[in-house]
């Protein structure tokens, strides 16, 4: 292994060794995948059936449904993902399995039947939960014993993640709403395929890193300078503390079939009117009986554990759950972009653009788009130089992707250059917490590496009221719109504000959740506490859908002013309550900064 480590470091592009471009690139076309699919999904199952570009004509409250529970799977598939790959596959042959499930998936989507929709979502889910978590782990492998270099891998990683979702949504929402849906979910389809194949043929590169687990693991390096330095050892020899009892299996065997239960009923029972969970408890319905049941046993569990750490683990875990708490709600409003920020700006914003408006957004997207693009390809180039001798067939392929990435582009451009006037795509918009998070990121990090680096509960404050005041900012701009309309010509600079604002709170929540639970968490407990983050997650993403599917009861009872005024003040209130809980919070963390 550390051979193979050693050896990777050879090639280095950029300062980092070759390998973490592959694994760049691979992870760069299955977000442009996902996001690309993604971001059309909410407008393709919502636009009228009689129109130049047909969808399906969904209730907002369905779609937005459908979308919550696909969302929330996406985050709870890669615990057990993740889980399968350490004990069986490795994580090669999980990124490999879930290429290859997701570009099904995809292929399924072409079709835009009603059994290819879930078929093709069911495939993603699966997909992702083989793939998500497994990318990362094969660069923590690969940087062991050089963890100095760590951070600065990920921040590369993480900029494929945001190129993928940048340019997917921007490419297959362009193609989706000018020529039809067909087109954009099957580009997604393409770059899934090409990433498989070029993944594939790049795996012998790795060597061993990333192949089946042996029975010999390395236990995580310590988060403090007051744990013991990690030795190896034998998995089988661990003496665990706080065991999971057979009260707690039962709870979390429980909880989570109410949960599954409750994501699967949800958008059933209003979709194609099939309820699982038919029957009454006192004034609730079955659906929202056994979700809360399931949340109580799950509280529970958590409750009952923690009572059992020692006064120092407790603290910190308590600190953790905290941060959960916050987690659940940032989300919650965080993803209304792919939601009902998306049906905003189609229906509500203003985006037919003539003369001087019209050239100038030209001369914006065009450098948007060739900028960003330009500059991959030149890593392309460097990659090339460093591997072609060893992998030449996923080079090929790898080249092939971007000739083909590039005729779009063109293609795009050109098209546009072409016409007097122009449309802004509503997909256009979802293109902006990529473009912000490329921008600010390094703004944000400096911040962070100052003596001004605030404390964490202080990152969730302002992370939160900087969400709550971009929604603010649509507060204002949809002031003038009457009660119950369902559409308007509101103008496009309020979105982008509000866009430019949520990814502020982003860069202060997103990146920074996972590092203060690693630093919290015991190693012996990391996994499951990872899951739990996750967990968190999943549920933001299911509260996001319906809290988002309420847009039109709202819309229609009161405004839609107030629809986005109700994500202004909860998160806004949630910051201050984490402003000031923040000296009890510095407590629980014992010093962990």
């Amino acid at each position: 292994m550390n051979t193979d480590i050693e050896n990777l470091f050879k090639d280095k592009v950029i300062g980092h060794p070759a390998g973490l471009f592959i694994i760049f690139f691979t992870e760069m076309w299955e977000r442009f995948s996902f996001y690309g699919m993604r971001i059309l999904l909410v407008l393709f199952l919502t636009a009228p059936i009689l129109s130049d570009n047909p969808g399906w004509e969904w209730p907002r409250e369905h779609a937005l449904a459908l979308i919550g529970t696909y969302g929330s799977l996406l985050y709870l598939t890669p615990i057990v993902g993740g889980w399968l790959a350490d004990k069986f596959t490795g994580y090669k042959w999980a990124v490999i399995i879930g290429c290859f499930i997701m570009m099904l998936g995809h292929a399924a989507m072409v079709f835009e039947t009603t059994s290819s929709l879930y078929i093709g979502l069911a495939l993603l889910v699966i997909g992702t939960g083989f793939f998500k978590p497994n990318m990362t782990s094969m660069i923590s492998e690969m940087y062991k014993g050089k963890e100095s270099k760590k951070d600065g891998a990920y921040t590369i990683y993480y900029m494929g993640v945001n190129a993928g979702a940048f340019f997917g949504m921007m490419l297959c929402g362009y193609l989706a709403e000018n020529i039809g849906w067909s087109y954009g979910f099957g580009l997604a389809g393409i770059f899934m395929l090409l990433g498989l194949i070029q993944f594939w043929l790049a795996k012998d590169f790795f060597g061993q890193i990333g192949e089946k687990p042996s029975k010999i693991h390395e236990v995580e390096l310590p988060q403090n300078i007051n744990e013991e330095n990690p030795k190896e050892h034998d998995a089988t020899s661990d003496i665990k503390t706080n065991p999971f009892t057979t009260v707690d299996k039962v709870l979390i065997l429980l909880s989570s079939l109410g949960g599954f239960l409750y994501l699967i009923n949800d958008p059933m029972s209003k979709i194609a009117n099939v309820n699982f969970l038919n029957f009454k408890i006192g004034g609730l319905d079955g659906s929202n009986a056994t979700v809360l049941l399931a949340l109580v046993l799950f509280l529970y569990l958590i409750i009952t554990r923690i009572s059992r750490y020692s006064r120092v683990v407790r603290d910190k875990i308590i600190a953790v759950s905290v941060f959960g708490i916050f987690t659940v709600i940032f989300f919650a409003a965080f993803e209304q972009a792919l939601g009902s920020m998306t049906l905003f700006a189609r229906d509500y914003t203003e985006r037919a653009l003539t003369g001087n408006s019209a050239m100038v957004f030209k001369i914006v997207d065009l450098i948007l788009t060739v900028g960003p693009l330009a500059i991959i390809t030149w890593v392309l180039y460097l990659l090339f130089k460093k591997t072609f001798a060893k992998i030449p067939y996923s080079n090929i392929i790898l080249g092939i992707s971007f000739a083909f990435l590039w005729y779009i582009v063109y293609y795009k451009i050109n098209n546009e250059f072409s016409k007097d006037a122009t449309e802004v795509p509503a997909t256009w918009f979802g293109i902006l917490n990529s473009f912000f998070i490329i921008t600010l990121a390094p703004m944000f990090s400096k911040w962070w590496e100052s003596k001004y680096n605030p404390s964490a509960a202080m990152k969730y404050g302002i992370g939160l009221m900087l969400l709550g005041l971009g929604f603010g900012i649509l507060v204002f701009g949809t002031l003038g719109i009457p009660q119950g309309a369902k559409t308007a010509s509101v103008s496009m600079i309020f979105l982008i504000l509000a866009y430019l604002l949520h990814t502020m709170g982003e860069l202060c929540i997103s990146p920074v959740g996972l590092s203060y639970l690693s630093k919290l968490v015991p190693g012996r407990m990391i996994g499951f506490m990872f899951g739990i983050w996750y967990l968190a997650i999943a549920i933001g993403q299911k509260a996001a859908g319906t809290m988002g599917g309420m847009i039109d009861k709202i819309t229609e009872e009161y405004s839609l002013s107030t629809f986005f005024l109700i994500f202004t003040l909860v998160p806004v209130a949630f910051g201050f309550i984490s402003m000031v809980l923040n000296p009890l919070l510095k407590r629980l963390m014992h010093g962990v900064r």
